[in-house]
């Protein structure tokens, strides 16, 4: 985990560096999502290997990470669009503003990815 979250982070401000997130049409959003599902799906690989789960306790870690990945994302996502509207001046969308209200979003909503993950696997690990 202390390892996954810089790397993710860094991953997704180098991807939004290289422009390779387009802001003007659905595919931003779509590489966007993938990158937080490739975060999510390490964590639950990560977790799974460390624990010695079987083959079902795989199956288990990498749908509950996605699972919390896309909750966390979601109500992380709704945080951080109210935090950060009320520190940039935003008149129009985060992607549309870009520069430095993005880089934030894009590292926060990752964070927010991973520790949703990360607590969908810790809730269930505690009943395992």
């Amino acid at each position: 985990m202390k390892i996954i979250v810089p790397v993710a982070v860094v991953a997704i401000l180098l991807l939004q560096a290289a422009d390779a997130i387009p802001l003007g049409s659905v595919g931003g959003s779509i590489i966007i999502g993938f990158a937080f599902l490739a975060a999510a799906l390490a964590l639950g690989v990560y977790e799974a290997w460390t624990a010695g789960r079987g083959p079902l306790g795989w199956i288990a870690n990498l749908f509950l990470s996605i699972l919390g990945a896309m909750v966390g994302a979601n109500l992380g996502g709704f945080a951080l669009v109210l935090i950060l509207s009320a520190i940039f001046p935003i008149d129009r969308s985060i992607a549309a503003t870009g520069g430095a209200a993005m880089s934030f979003a894009l590292a926060g909503g990752m964070v927010c990815a991973i520790l949703g993950a990360w607590a969908a696997l810790r809730l269930v690990g505690r009943w395992r």
